[in-house]
């Protein structure tokens, strides 16, 4: 049984989220940053030119603050370079949280976040809130999206402050039940603006 190890080689002080290194025998120096898009009161955030060049794309989302109060960050994906953001979707997720005042802690498979075959958005966090210090980060990592025989394969986690001052953690998986190649993704609130944070978009050889 081989060991699994970090060797970092070295880090780049000019961007927090690049390093160089070894994960796993992968070189995490072939982690690229692609683009990066800051919200301004945004109505969603879509990264489009998701190619072959890749075999691996990752988002990171960094404080994605809503406008309005108790708001649920989601996602979907795009086989038509973002003219419909409408692919069929099957998903698995499970949750952790935590009051702040310590009187409830919970840890459970989360019915209500799945979807079987559908062309839904897949919700990413819960209830959100919009108060100055509140927000949700995490990622997402969707494997070999260019392929026209498999279906793609995504997973990730988030971790939001809950409007009700809850540390609320969330993981997912699902997959793309298409074989057309997936190009695009949108990131938005159910009901509401993003009104501040960062996504970045990097790809791994």
């Amino acid at each position: 049984m081989s060991i699994v190890k970090v060797a970092p080689r070295g880090f780049d002080l000019t961007d927090t989220y690049a390093f160089t290194g070894t994960i796993s025998g992968v070189d995490a120096g072939s982690m690229v940053k692609i683009s990066s898009q800051t919200a301004s009161a945004s109505s969603s955030i879509s990264f489009t030119g998701i190619d072959s060049t890749y075999r691996t794309y990752c988002f990171k989302l960094i404080n994605l603050h809503p406008s309005s109060d108790a708001n649920n960050l989601e996602m979907n994906f795009s086989t038509d370079n973002g003219s419909n953001y409408n692919v069929t979707k099957t998903t698995t997720a499970f949750r952790a949280y935590h009051y702040e005042n310590d009187s409830a802690t919970v840890f459970e498979y989360h019915t209500a976040s799945d979807l079987a075959q559908s062309t839904s958005y897949k919700r990413l966090s819960s209830g959100t809130g919009n108060a100055d210090d509140e927000n949700v980060s995490g990622e997402i990592w969707l494997f070999n999206p260019s392929s026209t025989t498999y279906v793609k394969h995504f997973m990730g986690n988030t971790q939001n402050l809950h409007y009700l001052d809850i540390s609320w953690n969330r993981y997912f998986a699902g997959y793309c039940n298409t074989t057309s190649a997936i190009n695009a993704i949108n990131f938005r609130f159910v009901s509401d603006n993003i009104d501040d944070g960062i996504i970045t978009m990097y790809g791994i050889a």
